[in-house]
């Protein structure tokens, strides 16, 4: 089945709820209806523009309020689990993804068998525990960074990555972990799921999530196993033969994309939508860096013909952009980026910087400005914040869009 540039463009951001931004009729059903339509949301705790899941929330559900998704959370209708990081899953698909092929979780636990052991003894008798609850342990486990990271916070990640923890809740960015069985109703508790049929659901969400992704990319399939049948892991065929065999079944439906390499894949469901996606609104969403919509970012560039890179890693001096930067996503293009912070602390969103695309002039395209104002006022009500600051070399932008007075009227409706 061969697809059009422009109708694989028009395809996914409808089929990802963009088209237009923010049309999901808002509260925590409007969450749900997300979650059930992704299968799972990933999760960073960075909260300078946003939190990563709140962003992808904010951009598909009307009036979005982080305190929806908070309280689903609390009420265990949300659960976080590992799917390509981790994620926000529905609390009834939990047993789908239970286990992990993390050697290094296991290893942790083995490794530090005592303090596993101490960890796992305190909470089943005292309840809820965070890292800081324990006398610190060093050893010789490192972070991402290189650092020497304190040994019971790795062991309580490692109980939570093999599914005998859960987080119980979240203070700021101080994480507190449960037993499973005291976090999760008995019978999802209860449930089995064989291996191989968590590894398939697993993949399947993965293509759920995005609507149009390939074979490769080890950030996109991690925690999936290898492509290949793994000697080390008989139970596991590798995520070719998974694949294929949801190919087989007619679960996914093998596509080629003009411009783009190699198949791209399309659930069984959504193939009348690729044949005859809808021209999509006039409309902006900010979209967060693990946006489903941005995850494969080789097709960023031969589809959308945006190169982005998310440089929180990169050193300032050698950064394009900024450290988190919002791909601005305009119809069904990506015509921009976008570097807010939201201050808190006196009720304002500073935008540090924009950057068009070269062949886009914000001033020429019909309806855009119109879009980009709606655009950053749903931003503003969603930060809680009544003020926009632009950054000083921003006076056209600022002049273009909206007008401080302008701001503090609507945000207050």
């Amino acid at each position: 089945m061969d697809v059009a540039a422009d109708a694989a463009r028009r395809f996914l951001v409808t089929r990802q709820m963009l088209a237009p931004a923010r049309s999901v009729e808002g509260g925590p059903d409007g969450v749900l209806e997300i979650l059930r339509r992704l299968g799972s949301i990933q999760f960073d705790p960075l909260s300078v523009a946003g939190r990563n899941h709140d962003l992808v929330l904010h951009a598909r559900v009307a009036g979005y309020d982080p305190a929806w998704c908070d309280a689903l959370y609390e009420r265990r209708e949300l659960f976080e689990a590992y799917n390509k990081g981790l994620s926000l899953v529905l609390t009834s698909d939990f047993p789908w993804f239970r286990a992990s092929l993390s050697g290094t979780s296991s290893r942790i636990l083995a490794e530090h068998a005592d303090v596993a052991e101490h960890v796992l003894e305190r909470i089943r008798a005292e309840g809820p525990r965070s890292a800081l609850d324990f006398e610190r342990r060093r050893g010789s486990l490192v972070d991402w960074f290189g650092v020497p990271t304190n040994v019971v916070r790795a062991v309580l990640e490692a109980y939570a990555a093999t599914g005998v923890l859960g987080l119980a809740r979240r203070d700021g960015n101080r994480r507190y972990y449960d037993l499973i069985e005291r976090l999760l109703p008995p019978d999802i508790v209860a449930r089995k799921v064989p291996l191989r049929e968590q590894l398939r659901h697993k993949l399947l969400s993965r293509y759920r999530a995005h609507g149009l992704l390939g074979i490769g990319g080890a950030d996109i399939f991690g925690g999936i196993g290898r492509a290949k049948p793994d000697p080390e892991r008989p139970e596991h065929p590798g995520r070719t033969a998974l694949r294929e065999e949801l190919v087989e079944e007619g679960e996914l439906v093998p596509v080629t994309v003009e411009g783009v390499r190699g198949k791209r894949f399309v659930l069984r469901e959504e193939i009348q939508l690729v044949n005859a996606p809808p021209e999509p609104p006039l409309s902006v969403a900010f979209l967060p860096p693990f946006d489903p919509l941005v995850w494969d970012r080789g097709l960023l560039g031969s589809l959308f013909g945006f190169d982005y890179v998310w440089e929180l890693f990169v050193p300032p001096a050698r950064r394009r952009w900024g450290w988190y930067v919002l791909p601005i996503l305009f119809r069904d293009r990506l015509v921009g980026r976008i570097e807010p912070r939201i201050d808190r602390d006196d009720g304002s969103v500073r935008v540090l910087n924009l950057w068009w695309e070269d062949s886009f002039d914000p001033r020429r395209v019909e309806g855009f400005v119109d879009a980009m104002h709606a655009a950053l006022r749903a931003y503003l009500r969603f930060a809680s914040a009544s003020r926009l600051e632009w950054a000083p070399h921003l006076g056209m932008e600022g002049r273009l869009f909206l007008a401080n007075a302008e701001i503090d009227d609507q945000a207050g409706k």
